[in-house]
């Protein structure tokens, strides 16, 4: 079935690279009306020429930022929450200012977005709500990654908190829960452990299918929760059998 979003308005955060980028694309190209956001407006610039997309900078770190944002939008019938970072390190290495913003950007930034967004999805009793999180989560214990897994365990109780305020008011709210997928922050991640061989390396052999994922196959489910109108509070492990 092909999935259309013709008459839909879409609001992706993260969306310069990545899958942020993909999704928006996706959407697009479903007919959705998208407005890709990023604080990184050089990277919004590709975008040019590009059919059914409008472009801002909004910095979800900010919340006057955020209602600027969708004052300015008007409706918003889909958000997708992407915007995150990830941290590397233990319990013991995460320092206080790395938990909070770990916390600020992976978590309440969705929370601002939706306080934004969700009184006039209320109104008109319908919308859909897709955050990012991680197979790094309350789904599975990742070495190093304290700060991201903790954080993005928390988008995961978000999203299902959410959809069960909100169930029968018209409102779906689910989690993408990608395992590792080739992106430009990944790409850094890489570099800066000094050795991009041994580290792509290393990134692709704890894949089950022997490869990293491509955000067109994560936008490919976002795509799909779109229009899930019997789905809400879940969270999809897109993870190439990581967690088999």
């Amino acid at each position: 079935m092909t999935m259309t979003l013709s008459g839909k308005t879409a609001l992706v955060t993260a969306a310069g690279q990545g899958i942020g980028r993909a999704t928006a694309l996706a959407f697009a190209k479903a007919g959705a009306i998208v407005h890709a956001t990023d604080i990184n407006e050089a990277l919004l610039s590709a975008y040019a020429g590009e059919t059914g997309i409008t472009t801002r900078k909004v910095d979800v770190l900010d919340s006057a930022s955020v209602n600027a944002a969708v004052a300015g939008i008007g409706a918003v019938d889909i958000l997708f929450n992407c915007a995150g970072f990830v941290h590397s390190g233990t319990v013991l290495e995460a320092s206080d200012e790395d938990l909070d913003f770990a916390y600020d950007l992976n978590v309440k930034s969705m929370v601002r977005t939706i306080r934004a967004v969700l009184p006039g999805m209320l109104q008109r009793k319908n919308g859909v709500i897709i955050n990012m999180s991680s197979v790094a989560s309350s789904m599975t214990g990742v070495p190093n990654r304290f700060a991201y897994g903790m954080s993005k365990a928390a988008v995961i109780g978000l999203t299902k908190s959410v959809a069960a305020d909100y169930v029968g008011k018209g409102i779906r709210c689910n989690a993408i829960c990608p395992g590792t997928v080739e992106s430009p922050s990944l790409q850094d991640r890489m570099r800066a452990q000094g050795d991009y061989d041994t580290a792509r390396a290393a990134f692709i052999a704890r894949q089950p299918m022997g490869r990293l994922g491509q955000p067109e196959e994560i936008a490919e489910l976002a795509l799909y929760l779109a229009g899930a109108s019997f789905t809400t509070g879940q969270a999809y492990a897109i993870d190439g059998g990581w967690t088999i």
